[in-house]
């Protein structure tokens, strides 16, 4: 629902005025920013005072959720406006296929100018054109433009930063940051400042050239989760709790997890929050320069993250499943005098999130639009079907996962040998499902599947519905197959 702050806001412009000037369009972009790490939801340990000035001034959906909680296949889905399924991305390493529709190429063909700077998990080399943007920097050209560019202050003596990032090769403790140690470059000189403000020196460039679409996407706070050498000491780790883990929670931890102590567990926790304030202080950098440059009333912000993250909930530090902290991420938007301020507590999908620009900026809708548009709530209004639940998959699991205000239900083959790194101690335990009582456990401890076979049985049809609505080979699933063999079917990763 609309929070009632929304109500007292005021009118809304509903459009802009037919005949005037198209508005921008700014996309941020976070890697694993978590939606509980941001002092907007009321995280008082969070600094991030430019995301929290963000949603004050538009509205932040409150209960939004990824639907892939892992980078390649969320920002393909939300990008093209399809589910993972039918954008043909399910799996980390797959690059999204040249004709499938975007965002982009939807902006591009109603005029505008396009661009993108940073990590956008396409897989494939940048060239002018690249799924319909004009000019791209993306994270196999940053490190290079970087270096090119800037002349790092090396560090003062004595100084301790980060080894060089091997993930599954070094101990968790060590690709995880837990010592808490910076990347070895002060503010001004680190590769995160440095995308910053190409993004900056693109909106100086193209301020007065018509209407631009421009997605900035930042590293952080992937891990190692990197900041400066600026915000060394910014947390003092004894100030996290280390999250519970349940009784049930044993055989799923990763082994990769396992010799964590409680010490470096807080380490890697503020570690992830000092990465969280060093990437609010460059979204600062840009919309700083949005609103020096007078382009902030015209100009529609959206900001959010691909997918959540664990920090210790139930053994992990990862997304890669679907618990609540790997699906719930950020989205705030800004337009004024087009978007109300307030909180929405409805549930959406970032799946959602492309109808919604597209509607807002009167440009043609995708060919295949799998989400709907929130601009309803935008300007105060209720939706005509708003959602009573959420879904999202992790096909390198064979898993995915239905959640209403009361209810998570949890599906996984149990079959495929994940290529992830995150095996347990059984890599192929058979099928398994969960259903937590969100209501009395909201931390998804005690599984309730035995007890409820009757919810059982309606989570399964809606965790079916939604794949044969959505999945390119629906036609194909065994017809005399039951409930969950066809879910199971569904799981499958299929990518080119």
């Amino acid at each position: 629902m609309l929070s009632r702050r929304s109500f007292l806001a005021g009118s809304a412009t509903s459009a802009f005025a037919q005949g005037s000037r198209k508005p921008n369009f700014l996309f941020i972009i976070a890697d694993d920013h978590a939606g509980y790490v941001l002092g907007a939801d009321g995280n008082k340990r969070a600094s991030t005072p430019n995301l929290d000035r963000l949603a004050s001034e538009g509205t932040r959906f409150a209960r939004n959720h990824c639907n892939s909680p892992v980078c390649t296949p969320s920002r393909q889905s939300f990008f093209t406006g399809q589910m993972p399924n039918m954008a043909g991305v399910t799996v980390l390493k797959t690059p999204l296929a040249n004709d499938k529709p975007t965002l982009a190429k939807q902006l591009r063909g109603a005029g505008y100018h396009t661009a993108v700077f940073g990590k956008m998990h396409f897989n494939q080399p940048s060239k002018p054109g690249l799924h319909g943007f004009d000019q791209l920097m993306l994270e196999s050209d940053i490190p290079k433009a970087w270096k090119a560019a800037v002349d790092p202050k090396p560090p003062a003596p004595g100084v301790r930063v980060k080894p060089p990032w091997k993930p599954f090769k070094d101990p968790a403790r060590i690709w995880l940051n837990a010592e808490k140690l910076p990347y070895g470059n002060y503010y001004d000189d680190m590769p995160g400042t440095f995308l910053a403000r190409q993004a900056v020196r693109y909106l100086e460039e193209h301020k007065n050239d018509g209407p631009f679409g421009l997605w900035v996407s930042f590293q952080e706070p992937h891990s190692p989760f990197n900041f400066p050498i600026d915000d060394t000491g910014r947390y003092d780790p004894a100030q996290f709790p280390v999250p519970e883990v349940g009784p049930e929670d044993a055989w799923q931890v990763p082994l990769i997890f396992r010799d964590l102590t409680p010490q470096e567990k807080q380490g890697i926790i503020a570690a992830y929050y000092t990465s969280v304030a060093y990437l609010d202080r460059n979204i600062g950098v840009v919309l700083d320069a949005l609103r020096r440059l007078n382009l902030d009333r015209d100009t529609l912000v959206v900001y959010m993250a691909d997918h959540g993250y664990d920090l210790g909930q139930h053994g992990r530090f990862e997304k890669h499943c679907c618990y609540d902290p790997a699906l719930r991420v950020p989205l705030l938007v800004r337009w004024p005098g087009h978007v109300r301020t307030g909180v929405v507590h409805d549930f959406t999908e970032s799946i959602d999130v492309a109808p919604t620009i597209l509607d807002l900026l009167a440009i043609d809708r995708l060919p295949i639009q799998h989400g709907q548009s929130l601009r309803a709530y935008l300007e105060g209004r209720k939706p005509a079907s708003p959602r009573d639940h959420i879904f999202s998959e992790y096909l390198e699991n064979e898993e995915a996962c239905v959640r209403t205000d009361r209810y998570k239900f949890i599906l996984c083959s149990g079959k495929r040998k994940r290529q992830d790194g995150y095996e347990t101690d059984d890599p192929t335990p058979g099928r398994y499902i969960r259903l937590y009582d969100l209501e009395k456990d909201p931390g998804e401890f005690t599984d309730l599947a035995k007890k409820h076979p009757e919810l059982v049985s309606r989570f399964e049809q809606m965790m079916l519905d939604r794949f044969q609505k959505t999945h390119p080979e629906a036609q194909n699933v065994p017809a005399r197959a039951g409930v969950e063999e066809k879910i199971e079917w569904f799981l499958r990763p299929r990518d080119a």
